[in-house]
């Protein structure tokens, strides 16, 4: 399952960088349970909220220190139902 996190300007200041790391780690933690691909994309057009994340055609919107929990409420789930 592809994930994109917003890398665009507004969303680097919101914390983007932070939101990558904690997500990077988790999906080496599950590499073998799920299949997911972290991948970066620029501005979304819905900045103002947090970073911008694109699963499939629906975009969150998630803080740093949210990061950890939307994995394992929304990423996870999704992943494991694609498989």
């Amino acid at each position: 399952m592809k994930v994109l996190i917003c890398i665009g300007s507004s969303c680097h200041v919101r914390g983007s960088r932070d939101v990558i790391e904690t997500l990077t780690s988790l999906v080496k933690e599950y590499e073998k349970k799920v299949d997911i691909e972290l991948s970066g994309s620029f501005c979304m057009g819905a900045c103002s909220k947090g970073v911008s994340i694109k699963i499939k055609d629906r975009i969150y919107h998630v803080k740093p220190e949210d990061a950890e929990d939307f994995f394992h409420e929304v990423i996870l789930k999704e992943a494991e139902t694609c498989g």
